[in-house]
């Protein structure tokens, strides 16, 4: 049978998943996700040590095999250190979740130079480095997913987030840049931008901001971190081949 595009000779149970910022929030429920199909998954985390360990434990329930891994996404040394343990345990990842980011709250005159810098390299400089450490092998087996995950305030922006928006928006940009430069290698790259998800990112607002927040969205509510994870799945699939270079915003109908 004649292969298309940027298809698997591996089915999805028999892949390796790398994400980054799994300890926790959406990061964790897109790990425990890839799990529950047997994928080999790897868990990225900072410095949340026992709460990786829960989520790998949680993963392992599945009977996947799984990979607890630290690393400061700020640093390139750090990362190709990630990516040595990782070929030496023969977990190079076909799907790479580029979750991990940090948010900010605040007036922009305020912003330290110092604040935008960790922000932006966290978020923004963090995927690309991931990127470029482990799309190399996707592009040598013609086969990969490279799914970034952004955020709502990256396609509308968010007064007092600047600095995160801005970061948001340059993953949406660097998603829709890439793909087109990864298309003919068979490897597609998208970005789910979630609306307000029950996390504790959003963990600085009281009880009554939440409930507004909620009155601002069509449906009601909160997203819950499984709702976004089911679709960074559905693109993850081998059957997703032709939708690459998307920015696509689970948000309760929102901002449409």
């Amino acid at each position: 049978m004649k292969l298309l595009m940027g298809e698997s000779l591996k089915p999805i149970g028999e892949m390796t998943v790398l994400i980054t910022g799994a300890s926790r929030g959406i990061g964790a429920a897109i790990a425990e996700r890839f799990a529950s199909v047997g994928m080999s998954v790897v868990l990225h985390y900072m410095s949340s040590h026992e709460a990786a360990n829960e989520v790998a434990r949680r993963c392992m329930s599945y009977g996947s095999k799984v990979l607890t891994v630290s690393a400061d996404l700020k640093d390139k040394e750090q990362i190709l250190r990630m990516q040595e343990k990782l070929a030496n345990h023969g977990m190079e990842p076909d799907i790479l979740v580029n979750n991990a980011g940090i948010s900010h709250y605040g007036l922009l005159s305020d912003v330290t130079e110092d604040e935008w810098d960790t922000v932006m390299s966290v978020n923004l400089k963090g995927t690309f480095l991931c990127t470029q450490a482990f799309m190399g092998r996707m592009i040598s087996q013609r086969f990969g997913r490279i799914i970034n995950v952004s955020s709502i305030w990256g396609l509308s922006g968010a007064s007092c987030e600047v600095v995160y928006s801005a970061s948001k928006g340059g993953i949406n940009a660097f998603t829709k840049a890439l793909a087109k430069e990864l298309a003919p290698s068979g490897v597609t790259v998208n970005a789910v931008a979630p609306g307000a998800v029950d996390t504790s990112m959003l963990g600085h607002l009281e009880a009554d901001e939440i409930r507004m927040l909620e009155e601002e969205i069509p449906l009601g509510r909160l997203a819950q971190p499984d709702e976004i994870s089911s679709l960074v799945y559905f693109l993850a699939l081998p059957e997703s081949g032709y939708i690459t270079g998307q920015v696509i915003s689970p948000n309760g109908g929102w901002v449409t």
